[in-house]
């Protein structure tokens, strides 16, 4: 008792000393205070657009002042009587530091990598086999990964990104023709000097989107936005097109269209023509580009429709939508046989088959036939296609494994549309298999200021940064890559490749353990050759091999070099060769294989395989 009743007593004395300094009057103050700034704050930001982050510094700096509050309360306000002492002032700066900690903290976490996907096959696409990548996973929502927004100051005011126009005929098969139209334009004003226009990958990532016109500029890193939609009923279309100050939402030009289906082209024509003029831009004149358009040559309205619906169908990924691409690509060439655009995407949709779902051997080499001849018609009615030539160089890559022929053709691609981010990508795939990984980084960031939301692109660019020895860029660039594309197999592999290359075996495993199949295994076995248990290692390495013998020979020899046994290395980097493996593109840019760069037999291998024996590359140690 005799404790509890003195314990009541220093309550009493400490709430008197707080009523004193009036410490209650000053919290509530400074309460009511901050409610009243974050409302008005509230207000401001959403009216003007702010960044998220400015609305939690403001918080982080509220609660810090909350104390700060209490502290100068406390020992100033005693009676009234305001004093200042040497250690209220020290108090006051050891708050001050860990308020500011913390803000650089949070704020820090809150910005990721600040610099995100093609279909496989397609001009920027990739391989699923072993041996290459894939993004066949659904892109995420544009909102998850703020890491590709752009600081207002360094948007280019000539920039525009055309978003999907709706679909407002009432029928959801119409909407293979809102996307052509949007594609078509992101296309025509593609071919405009000193505009960045952004491609269709990233722009289309915000269908639907609920951010405001500023939060999708900064994200996309452009000034302006076109948008609209789309009404086709039997013969008749109306289009209404909208340009959008990204900043404020203002309209900068407005129109609406009714006209009959036949003129689709003049109408397209005539908001290419309206949107150029408003954003100032000219024409092309860098030597050699020449004006593309995946029109076809008769103006046949079917050729085109068919052609928009084998683009849909391809963006599928799947086996049956890639024979469904072949159906309407094929179509297409039957309403215009002089179609160099169907006959590039027929390329490529072949080559899609043959290397993702077709299993047989008769099958992937008849697939591979069909690619190869529907390029070569394609540059043969269009030599000055770009499209066409990204064709024909996919085909010297991945089928005939001409690196050198291929690198002609991207070099031409990208030359005859200098504006083309995936014709600069591909461009950039083939240096990185050549050797030149320092060109390939330097060209799929300018890919990604067109692009900036391309998860593959991002993962390549980490590939290139990795060889490069530059392993904690590499890093955040396909951190960057899982953020847009969390479905995505690989990325975690790479992330494994970067650990083992940092010694770090233990982190390998644990990426490793996260890839998706069929990657999973190659991932896993590679991570425990780095590791200390040999048990396991063997384990690993013999299930690898009963398994992935046929599909990933590369990697098996990946295996054996981390295991210090270049013998068996080439041994089997010579059964990749025989079959045909797409991983043999890696070996300039591989710091694991690349350990064994000064024997005599890496040289002879690549004169073998027809690429250089020189490269960039950092070897692993």
């Amino acid at each position: 008792m005799g404790e509890f009743g003195g314990g009541g007593a220093a309550v009493g004395d400490f709430w008197r000393r707080l009523q004193q300094r009036k410490l209650v009057q000053w919290a509530l103050a400074w309460v009511a205070f901050a409610f009243a700034l974050l409302q008005a704050a509230d207000i401001v930001a959403t009216r003007f657009d702010w960044s998220p982050s400015i609305e939690r510094y403001l918080i982080l700096a509220l609660v810090l002042g909350f104390f700060v509050v209490l502290v100068l309360a406390w020992y100033h306000g005693e009676r009234g009587i305001q004093r200042v002492g040497g250690t209220e002032l020290l108090i006051i700066a050891l708050l001050l530091a860990i308020g500011g900690g913390l803000i650089w903290r949070f704020g820090a976490a809150a910005h990721p990598l600040p610099v995100a996907s093609a279909a496989a096959g397609s001009p920027g696409g990739a391989k699923r086999n072993p041996g290459t990548s894939s993004n066949a996973a659904p892109i995420v929502a544009a909102g998850a990964a703020a890491s590709a927004q752009q600081p207002a100051a360094s948007i280019p005011a000539e920039s525009v990104a055309v978003l999907p126009f709706t679909n407002d005929s009432g029928a959801a098969d119409q909407q293979y023709f809102s996307d052509g139209l949007s594609e078509d334009l992101i296309n025509a004003l593609s071919q405009f000097q000193g505009l960045k226009v952004i491609s269709r990958n990233s722009a289309f990532q915000f269908r639907n989107s609920k951010d405001s016109s500023a939060v999708i500029g900064r994200k996309l890193g452009v000034a302006h936005l076109l948008e609209g939609s789309v009404q086709k009923l039997g013969d008749e279309v109306r289009i209404s097109a909208t340009l959008v100050n990204a900043a404020d939402g203002s309209v900068a030009w407005s129109q609406q269209y009714d006209k009959p289906y036949k003129d689709l082209f003049a109408l397209q024509d005539a908001i290419t023509k309206a949107v150029s003029g408003a954003l100032q831009a000219r024409l092309l004149t860098a030597p050699g580009a020449v004006v593309q358009s995946d029109r076809p040559p008769s103006g046949n309205l079917d050729a085109y429709a068919a052609y928009q619906h084998g683009i849909a169908y391809k963006a599928l990924v799947t086996e049956a939508g890639d024979h469904q691409a072949v159906d309407a690509f094929t179509k297409a060439i039957r309403f215009d046989p002089k179609y160099a655009a169907a006959y590039s995407q027929l390329s490529f949709t072949w080559v899609d088959l043959a290397d993702q779902f077709v299993t047989g051997g008769v099958q992937i080499q008849q697939a591979n036939t069909e690619a190869r001849k529907a390029a070569d018609v394609a540059l043969k009615l269009d030599p000055d296609s770009s499209l066409a030539h990204q064709a024909r160089a996919n085909v010297l890559q991945y089928v005939d494994m001409d690196w050198a022929g291929a690198e002609t053709e991207a070099e031409r691609a990208l030359q005859l549309a200098p504006n083309d981010a995936a014709a600069r990508f591909n461009l950039a795939r083939i240096l990185a298999s050549l050797g030149q990984n320092r060109r390939a980084v330097d060209l799929t960031r300018q890919a990604l200021a067109n692009d900036p939301r391309h998860a593959l692109w991002y993962s390549w660019l980490g590939m290139n940064l990795a060889a490069l020895g530059q392993l904690d860029e590499a890093e955040r660039a396909i951190e960057t890559a899982i953020t847009l594309q969390p479905g995505a197999v690989r990325n975690r592999e790479r992330l494994s490749i970067i650990e083992i290359l940092r010694g770090d075996p233990k982190a390998a495993l644990v990426s490793a353990q996260k890839e998706l199949w069929p990657w999973h295994d190659i991932a896993v076995t590679l991570a425990l050759q780095a590791g200390t248990n040999r048990a396991a290692a063997d384990a690993a390495l013999k299930k690898l091999i009963a398994g992935y013998s046929r599909g990933a020979p590369y990697q098996i020899a990946e295996v054996y070099a981390l295991r210090r046994d270049p013998d068996n290395m080439f041994k089997w980097l010579d059964r990749a060769w025989t079959s045909h493996d797409p991983g043999i593109g890696y070996l300039l840019m591989d710091p694991i294989i690349l350990r064994y760069r000064d024997d005599p037999r890496f040289a002879a291998f690549c004169k073998k395989v027809g690429l250089p024996d020189t490269t960039d590359a950092v070897a692993m140690k």
